[in-house]
């Protein structure tokens, strides 16, 4: 199913099991979501997070946040 927003970046673990994605939707406000993927599912990335539908003015807004909520996060 095609999501209504578009990544801008995607923060991933180093065994690639979580997954953070920061995007812009067409009405211009920012947001994130945290997935996950496991092995066994064949690596189907799984929303954990719900937090897709918070909205924020800036992408730095989007960023700090998806941090706060998601510490495994690299910010590189």
């Amino acid at each position: 199913m095609a999501r209504p927003w578009s990544p801008l970046v995607s923060y991933e673990t180093d065994d690639g099991s979580r997954c953070i994605d920061v995007f812009v939707r067409a009405d211009g406000t920012f947001g994130f979501e945290v997935f996950r993927r496991d092995v066994e599912d064949g690596g189907t990335w799984y929303i954990t997070g719900h937090y897709n539908g918070r909205r924020f003015a800036s992408r730095a807004d989007a960023e700090a946040a998806a941090k706060a909520a998601a510490p495994w996060q690299r910010s590189s």
